[in-house]
């Protein structure tokens, strides 16, 4: 399943993507550049709050987040909810379930989203006709793969008061490489999607977030959290950053 909302068939063309300036990212080839813009079928706009993909929901697409932020997630039978990851700009998302035949986790947006439309029954002309497209993908599966890697030893090992420090920290970071701060560094985030996704008690988590508040590292408000000093963060997490270079999207 995807939001209900249709895919509309006007598109950017791909050689106007406003990610392609971004020193983030890699730069396409010519040809990559012609087949992605054959590939894409269109672009999709969904609200804040809506649901993008659903576990065990088979989908005839794949998608690159375009603009916006949003979640991936499992539930449990009594609705408890673990967030695993965030997705940003240049993200692709639904590969899972094109290998694995349905999906596994959900995918909700955390602000308006508009995403790049692809069709997934033409994924196997992009493996064999242009492998270093094919490369980007591993690349981005395998990336995810570290990047769990991550959550999962804050989660495990890491304070209550390191886990809200590294969550923060490292959505700041990935939200500053891809110039999604526009003078406030605000993430669109409520207290309890820090709780679903750091395995922490509401009002555990309310305390936690406190205590870096008045160490005036971030200002809590109504609809998400302002960062004022990531680099402390950074440090009371033990995180290293995301030390990355350019990287690649579809």
């Amino acid at each position: 399943m995807v939001t209900s909302r249709s895919i509309n068939s006007f598109k950017t063309p791909c050689q106007q993507c406003p990610l392609r300036p971004l020193p983030h990212f890699r730069e396409f080839s010519r040809d990559e550049l012609e087949f992605v813009s054959t590939f894409k079928r269109g672009e999709l706009a969904v609200d804040a709050g809506s649901t993008i993909l659903v576990e065990g929901a088979h989908s005839a697409h794949l998608f690159t987040v375009l603009s916006g932020w949003g979640f991936r997630y499992k539930m449990l039978e009594d609705g408890r909810r673990q967030i695993l990851n965030y997705i940003m700009p240049g993200d692709l998302i639904g590969l899972q379930g094109t290998i694995a035949g349905e999906m596994q986790h959900s995918v909700e947006a955390l602000s308006a989203v508009s995403l790049c439309v692809f069709e997934r029954d033409r994924l196997m002309t992009l493996y064999n006709k242009h492998p270093s497209l094919a490369f980007d993908i591993t690349w981005i599966a395998a990336r995810e793969e570290r990047i769990l890697d991550e959550h999962l030893l804050s989660i495990g090992r890491r304070t209550a008061l390191e886990r809200a420090a590294y969550l923060l920290a490292f959505l700041f970071e990935r939200g500053r490489q891809l110039a999604l701060f526009n003078g406030r560094k605000f993430i669109p985030i409520t207290q309890q999607h820090i709780a679903d996704t750091l395995g922490l008690s509401i009002v555990h988590t309310n305390k936690t977030l406190k205590k870096l508040g008045e160490r005036g590292l971030i200002r809590w408000q109504e609809r998400g959290c302002e960062v004022l000093n990531g680099e402390e963060l950074l440090a009371i997490s033990g995180w290293e950053g995301l030390g990355e270079g350019k990287r690649p999207f579809i």
